[in-house]
């Protein structure tokens, strides 16, 4: 793969993972159901591609990264429990963004988990992008679908953040499509007994859209961004990455009519450009480490 069609492999990898809340959205089912699903057809893309691939790089993985990987699974299942959630209650560009904070977050815990100084360029990504959610905030009304929506994806980019520094501590020699099909496995084993039961009930239209949010925004979005990522390098993936929230919030406006207000883009702006803001430990936030 050369530079350009990496560019383009990522900017795919960017668009589909911004899909995520619209297909989310578009099954009527509940949050944990779409986690299930979610999980069972990434699982079978994921497979596919390793199969068709070959050769990748990395070896099992061992006897001490096993159970961190299974921590792994738990922490991105709760990750979309939580994200599915809150587009549920409040919308596809407030759980966007609510979840964009995750950046943040990995600077605040990497430098306590890992003892790094926080350098002052990355405290100003954090208050941009703690400005920029006071902004996407309508109201602070505990009781508003909008403030509960941005609260359950605010938890949600908390659990991704812990599991993208999960990932850099125990991932290392590993091939990220295997990581990525071992966590996705976990997720089905600990979903599967609590939501069996719900699935008779899931719609075939439904179903369509969970196997496109699995296969499409999980399977191939994660293998694009493992390809690209072997001729770009973290930085750019970082910026690029960074734009997940412009495609979901502009297909929420055309789907479903969601405008955002002057506020709300104003917010989402600050969220996105401390995103993309360049720091010291850009590979933390690494999407290849720990997709959305």
């Amino acid at each position: 793969m050369n530079e350009r069609n990496a560019l383009l492999a990522i900017h795919l990898g960017a668009l589909l993972f911004g899909l995520s809340g619209i297909f989310g959205k578009l099954a009527e089912t509940t949050p944990l159901v779409i986690t299930l699903g979610r999980a069972l057809f990434a699982v079978l893309a994921l497979a596919l591609f390793a199969r068709l691939v070959g050769g990748a790089r990395g070896g099992s993985p061992s006897r001490r990264q096993v159970p961190l990987l299974l921590l792994g699974g738990l922490l991105l299942g709760g990750h979309w429990v939580l994200f599915f959630q809150a587009v549920k209650v409040g919308g596809v560009a407030i759980a966007t963004l609510g979840f964009a904070s995750f950046p943040a977050f990995t600077l605040l815990l990497e430098g306590l988990l890992f003892r790094e100084r926080i350098h002052l360029r990355e405290m100003l990504v954090v208050v941009l992008v703690s400005v920029g959610l006071v902004l996407v905030t309508p109201a602070f009304d505990f009781a508003s679908d909008a403030t509960q929506g941005l609260i359950a994806a605010i938890l949600s980019g908390l659990l991704f953040s812990l599991l993208s520094l999960l990932n850099r501590a125990s991932t290392r020699g590993l091939d990220p499509v295997k990581v990525a099909l071992w966590q996705n496995l976990c997720i089905v084993a600990c979903v599967l007994p609590l939501g069996a039961s719900l699935l008779p009930t899931v719609r075939a239209v439904d179903w369509l859209w969970i196997a496109l949010l699995g296969v499409l925004c999980t399977g191939l979005a994660h293998s694009l961004f493992v390809a690209s990522l072997k001729v770009l390098n973290a930085r750019t993936t970082a910026v690029i990455f960074a734009l997940e929230p412009v495609y979901g919030i502009a297909f929420a406006w055309w789907l479903f009519s969601e405008e955002p207000s002057l506020r709300m883009l104003a917010g989402g702006a600050l969220i996105i450009i401390a995103i993309a803001f360049p720091t010291r430990r850009t590979n933390a936030v690494k999407p290849a480490e720990a997709t959305h």
